[in-house]
């Protein structure tokens, strides 16, 4: 009966390790999502504070314009806003969550499918020493 216990212990850690994999996973979808947003949106740029009348201006994966150091030099005020920098410390920093999420959650999936199988092999042979096989 120990082993039992054991076991069923052995898979609620395995459950535990799983979702604290699934959580970090969603964390770093979060963290893709603003680095789409960064890229993907167009936004709004105030020239001085509490300005009437901001500056519309492009997603900066679509833009044909320069990056923030020739905007500025132009006069643009759009292009120091939002610069590549800020969205690929972002992605960089979504890797070690992704990839941590995804070791933990395979692993604590693999541990449980494994107690599973190894639960299957002691009733299979519980049943082939009832029979006398």
């Amino acid at each position: 009966m120990r082993s039992r216990e054991y076991d069923l212990d052995f898979r609620d850690r395995s459950a535990r390790i799983r979702a604290w994999g699934i959580g970090l996973m969603a964390v770093a979808g979060l963290l893709w999502t603003w680095v789409a947003v960064l890229l993907l949106t167009p936004y709004e740029v105030e020239r001085e504070p509490d300005d009437q009348y901001p500056d519309k201006c492009e997603s900066r994966l679509f833009t044909d314009r320069g990056t923030a150091n020739e905007g500025l030099y132009k006069g643009d005020y759009c292009a120091d806003e939002r610069d590549w920098p800020e969205a690929l410390a972002v992605l960089g920093l979504s890797l070690p969550v992704s990839l941590a999420g995804a070791v933990l959650f395979t692993t604590g999936t693999v541990n449980r499918t494994m107690s599973a199988h190894a639960e299957a092999m002691r009733e299979l042979d519980k049943i082939a020493d009832a029979r006398g096989a």
